[in-house]
């Protein structure tokens, strides 16, 4: 095939979620164009909200849930003491218990907002036209990640907190990331109190230096960039009163955001040489935004992002591209994002990169033209190995080759899955056209031609080294 057919199949896997039926011929013109193009498009990237409830709301329901259960099964146990309390209580209690077998208890409200958040973000990467966007919103949720089992508010998060700044400025993502509730509630700032506030003294408590530390060494500057424990503990007493309302008193506005005053520790600091006067909820905006246009962030950012869509070694020059463009805009992640696709190291022809779980289960959809059932795929995810929203930690999950490589043989049990439950919908001749097209070796195609079954081609397809990789 043309050359072009080539860039435009590679383009697809290395900066999206791989092709759908038609793609490749769609962008073979100008594959560098349409990825341009598809940054221009509006509200590109964004999931809308309908049906979907905000952080606040599944916070409160999460709440009154928890609640409502916890009295009920007090009430339960009074019972159950009372009727063990009568003539023939024994029997009676033995009698209420529910019989074996019976059938599973429904959805708590928390695991129906899971799974309707989890379909909206699987729908946007099986849809969306090229992807790239969409794996720029996977890469910055990864980049700030929360846990939602520290949080039941990570599907809102993304939508709230990430998907509206991924092609806007930095520190305006950073501020958002940093004050959203479920950060705050995973990183444990929501109950620091500075050493000298008032509530600090008249509740003994004081400083987490968490949040701090992991803005500092995740989220902005990278390790051995130059900060001291000084200014882990000079930041921490900064960001000191960024919490959120107490659902228990505030049943309107719970899991809101919220600057208190009284748990916030009083007085200047100085963070990285520079001295911050005490204002309140903007001396720790001004202090994330010198950290956003601080030199190490900008090659912090620009390495993880060469790291991500080219190599775990990413080319030296490419990244010292992507870290000036940054600073010459200002952490315009449009801009940077632009250089990322135009320059020249990014289109190299090895696919040095292995697609990650969800990225691969992704292009499998995308290219059968399946829709994909959300639960399955989250069972899927959490076999092998990423699952959704579930960080193994703040750092987020791995984004190197050596992380996944033992994964593989359960991505082949998958595989079979896959093919066995759909082979008899599914052509892997014109999946094989659909998804790698030219990319497609002489090997694989033979491979896939001579399987002994329709089942087995699909499987053969799914771990080929040009699905595999991007």
């Amino acid at each position: 095939m043309a050359l072009d057919a080539v860039e435009a199949a590679r383009a697809l896997h290395r900066f999206g979620f791989g092709p759908r039926a038609g793609s490749i011929a769609a962008i073979a013109s100008d594959p560098q164009g349409a990825l341009l193009g598809e940054l221009d498009n509006p509200n590109v990237g964004q999931i809308p909200s309908a049906g979907l409830l905000s952080s606040g709301e599944i916070n409160r329901i999460t709440f009154e849930f928890n609640a409502a259960r916890n009295a009920r099964q007090r009430l339960e146990a009074r019972r159950r003491e009372a009727a063990k309390n009568s003539p023939d209580g024994a029997t009676m209690a033995a009698m209420s218990d529910p019989p074996a077998g019976s059938a599973p208890p429904p959805q708590t409200p928390m695991q129906q907002n899971f799974f309707r958040e989890a379909k909206s973000r699987f729908d946007a990467a099986i849809n969306a036209e090229q992807g790239f966007v969409e794996r720029l919103a996977w890469f910055w949720c990864n980049h700030f990640c929360v846990n939602i089992d520290a949080t039941v508010m990570a599907g809102a998060y993304e939508r709230e907190a990430i998907r509206p700044h991924v092609l806007g400025r930095f520190v305006d993502l950073l501020t958002a990331a940093e004050s959203h509730p479920a950060m705050l509630l995973f990183l444990d700032n929501a109950a620091s109190m500075g050493p000298n506030s008032v509530a600090g003294i008249n509740r003994n408590r004081g400083l987490n230096e968490n949040f701090a530390r992991e803005i500092l060494e995740l989220h902005t500057l990278g390790v051995r960039s130059g900060y001291s424990q000084d200014d882990v503990t000079n930041f921490a007493e900064v960001l000191t009163g960024w919490t959120i309302y107490a659902t228990n008193t505030n049943p309107d506005h719970g899991g809101e955001f919220l600057f208190h005053p009284r748990l916030h520790e009083p007085g200047a600091e100085t963070v990285m040489g520079k001295d911050y006067r005490d204002t309140g909820i903007e001396q720790g905006r001004m202090v994330l935004a010198d950290l956003a246009r601080h030199p190490a962030t900008a090659f912090h950012i620009a390495t993880k992002l060469a790291r991500h869509f080219v190599a775990d070694e990413p080319p030296p020059a490419l990244v010292d591209r992507l870290t000036q463009r940054f600073i010459e805009t200002d952490g315009d992640l449009w801009q940077v994002s632009k250089a990322l696709v135009t320059a020249p190291e990014s289109w190299a022809p090895q696919q040095a990169k292995i697609k990650r779980p969800s990225e691969w289960t992704m292009a499998l959809l995308r290219a059968s033209g399946l829709a994909g059932d959300a639960g399955r795929i989250v069972q899927s995810m959490n076999r092998l190995g990423e699952p959704l929203w579930r960080p193994p930690a703040p750092r987020g999950f791995p984004d190197d080759n050596a992380a996944w490589l033992d994964g593989l043989g359960h991505r082949l049990d998958t595989a079979n899955a896959f093919s066995q439950r759909n082979a008899d919908r599914l052509d892997p001749a014109a999946i094989l056209d659909t998804t790698l097209g030219p990319l497609a070796s002489t090997e694989t195609r033979q491979a896939i031609a001579r399987a002994e079954s329709k089942a087995q081609a699909i499987t053969l397809l799914q771990m080929a080294p040009e699905f595999l990789r991007r």
